[in-house]
């Protein structure tokens, strides 16, 4: 006759002890990122439109940036449009996205928009 075995049950109280060390060790080593936010306008609310001056045109694509005819790095975009800049009336940006564009590149564009006062800048759809 063959000896039954006996099933040894398991502590399930060092189990849950490994668990919580490993939850604890997750919690404390994770780091938690800051999203920042982009303030969007939409097209109706554009204050704009009573400029008597002619609003500017920025085309974005990919791997360039053209500014009425004139290429220029994503840096040196709050340089070339401090001129056109005027906080008590604010002129029009027409900002056209290539097909191409990521949102990322987007978002970079706009950030730097964003710390020039009296640009008021209108996104045009993707497209050619």
């Amino acid at each position: 006759m063959r000896k039954a075995k006996r099933a040894s049950r398991l502590s399930m109280t060092s189990l849950i002890d490994v668990i919580f060390l490993l939850l604890l060790f997750f919690m404390l080593t994770s780091t938690f990122s800051k999203f920042s936010e982009v303030e969007l306008m939409a097209a109706g609310s554009s204050v704009g439109a009573s400029s008597d001056r002619p609003p500017l045109f920025l085309r974005l694509s990919p791997e360039a940036l053209n500014l009425n005819g004139r290429d220029l790095a994503v840096e040196g975009l709050a340089e070339a449009l401090g001129p056109e800049a005027d906080v008590d009336s604010p002129r029009s940006l027409i900002v056209a996205l290539a097909p191409e564009v990521t949102a990322q590149r987007l978002t970079d564009l706009l950030v730097v928009l964003r710390g020039v006062p009296g640009v008021t800048p209108m996104v045009l759809g993707g497209g050619t």
